[in-house]
């Protein structure tokens, strides 16, 4: 099962074709990327990029893994188990010492070749902790989730919120960011490159597309909280899991955040126009979208509705589940 990374937002045909990206309120996509599957990227000073050959509607044309350094080097997510990515990597590390291993969040198409490649160099792997869910499950629901998770990742260090891993002339500061999932965190590098302004963004802020939040592993509440987090900060670019950069950061999430509360209101408009369902809130919201992703819509949906019912406007019978009805308070 794939990593659930975007939002089902933009038709897959259309960036397969990589034509101009649709607006999606105020946010401008840029589908422009080219993947270079095998062949390490430089796209910064001591930033090399390599993507993974995993294309997918959920991992646009596949995971970025991120080298940092020169001579001493840390990987950012290293991606799913795959021969070919892990022989890539190896070949660009030659010559070069790799200490640590980053892990943004424990999705399969991110995390699960940490294991191969901290047995083949002794790396050290560094993430928020190991996966776990955003919210307790409710009584008799089970996480859909499950295969998408890689479990039995656990980290050797456990990042605290700006806490910072140093490595020979680089350092890497974790922003914690959740929401797409409990234990997503994004990297800010640092040390001699420190006035970089680059933020390793992973799966929560991406060019070509927005976020799936899918209860129980995301929370919209957390996800609105990191949105405002990383207005907070002043980085000057992002460098994201999946697709090219975000090069005007503090605009983009201006027009993620507009189009999250966009999202809001249409579910409740759909709610007092006398939707109670999701599914068929998910026909009206979500009527240009593909039909074949509107299963994850739905989870997109019901991540506002938690949301809604944690604020005290909408509520339903019991937990709040896929099925559920709901209504105004």
């Amino acid at each position: 099962m794939l990593g659930l990374c975007a939002n089902p937002f933009i038709p897959p045909l259309a960036a397969k074709a990589n034509r101009s990206p649709p607006m999606a309120d105020d946010i401008s996509f840029d589908l422009a990327f080219s993947p270079s599957y095998g062949e390490p990227v430089t796209i910064a000073q001591g930033v090399q990029r390599l993507t993974v050959n995993n294309p997918s509607p959920f991992t646009f044309h596949g995971t970025n893994s991120y080298i940092v350094g020169t001579s001493s080097v840390a990987v950012i997510d290293p991606g799913p188990e795959d021969e070919a990515h892990f022989r890539a990597l190896m070949a660009a590390l030659e010559g070069r010492e790799l200490t640590h291993i980053f892990v943004s969040h424990t999705h399969r198409d991110h995390s699960p070749l940490a294991a191969r490649l901290k047995a083949e160099t002794g790396a050290i792997t560094v993430a928020e902790g190991p996966h776990r869910p955003s919210r307790p499950l409710h009584q008799g629901e089970t996480n859909p989730f499950a295969e998408s998770a890689d479990s039995g990742f656990e980290p050797d260090i456990a990042l605290a919120d700006g806490e910072t891993i140093e490595g020979d002339g680089w350092a890497l500061t974790a922003v914690h960011t959740p929401g797409h999932t409990a234990n997503h965190s994004a990297f800010a590098l640092e040390g001699a490159l420190k006035d970089s302004g680059i933020l390793f963004s992973a799966d929560h802020v991406m060019a070509w597309a927005t976020t799936i939040v899918a209860p129980p592993d995301g929370s919209m509440a957390d996800f609105m909280a990191s949105i405002e987090k990383l207005l907070a900060r002043e980085d000057r670019i992002f460098f994201p899991g999946h697709g090219g950069p975000v090069t005007e950061p503090r605009s983009f999430l201006r027009g993620l955040r507009t189009h999250r509360r966009m999202r809001e209101r249409a579910v409740l408009e759909r709610i007092r126009g006398g939707d109670r369902l999701i599914t068929d809130m998910v026909k009206a919201i979500y009527a240009r979208t593909d039909p074949r992703l509107h299963g994850a819509a739905g989870l997109s949906v019901l991540a506002h509705l938690e949301d809604l019912i944690e604020k005290g406007i909408v509520t339903t019978d019991g937990a709040p589940s896929i099925s559920g009805e709901y209504r105004i308070v």
